[in-house]
Formats: C-alpha cells, sequence, structure tokens
C-alpha cells in the first residue's frame, strides 16, 4: 500500500518558519521525482518546488518564483521522507500543501492528503 503522509503543518506569524515532512512508503522512492504542491483558499494547486530523483539527474531541484530564495526541498532517501523547509513566511502562502511522488520511468504517481498551513498575525 503506498501513502504519502505529510506532517509539520500548522498555524505561523508572518515572518516566521515551518518545516514540513512527508513520509512516503509503499514505493522504490529512489526513483520517484518528488515535489510539494499547494492549494490556497479558492486557487487551483500549484507548483512549489520539485526534487529529482538521485537516479535521474541527481537531486536536481526547480521551485515556483513565490518560493525561490524563501523554501527550500529535500530528502532523505535512506529515511523515505521529503522535506519543505519554508521561511519568511507570508499571509499569501497560506494554503494545503501537499506532497507529490511522480516517476515517469514507470508511470505512477502520488498524492498524500495534505497539510494545512495558516500564516497569519
Amino acid at each position: 500500500q503506498v501513502q504519502l503522509v505529510e506532517s509539520g503543518g500548522g498555524w505561523v506569524q508572518p515572518g516566521g518558519s515551518l518545516r514540513l515532512s512527508c513520509e512516503v512508503s509503499g514505493i522504490a522512492f529512489r526513483i520517484y521525482n518528488v515535489g510539494w504542491y499547494r492549494q490556497g483558499p479558492g486557487n487551483q494547486r500549484e507548483l512549489v518546488a520539485v526534487m529529482t530523483s538521485s537516479v535521474t539527474r541527481s537531486g536536481t531541484t526547480s521551485y515556483a518564483d513565490f518560493a525561490r530564495g524563501r523554501f527550500t526541498i529535500s530528502r532523505d532517501n535512506a529515511k523515505k521522507i521529503v522535506y519543505l523547509q519554508m521561511d519568511s513566511l507570508k499571509p499569501d502562502d497560506t494554503a494545503v500543501y501537499f506532497c507529490n511522488a511522480k516517476s515517469t520511468q514507470i508511470g505512477k504517481e502520488y498524492w498524500g492528503q495534505g497539510t494545512q498551513v495558516t500564516v497569519s498575525s
């Protein structure tokens, strides 16, 4: 059974930081590209950051413009965990954050249930 379980969300004041985690099980984690997406109130789901698999492109990262310089994606292949460190948070960052694992090699894609992040004073 494939599971992607996010944690680490919550409420934080503007300027604060949060670290999201996504624990993955049931897949060959190393071959998957991993990413974080978010969906704010009334908005479509959007890409936050992605990191390629260690096998194909050695962990190359890519960020949305709003995330670059404030957010950092990382992965621990041994523990099968994906992280998203979020700093200098703004109210516009309020959203449900989703973990994603995708393998173009075998055509599989999985999503977590999401974790709520609320940035307000």
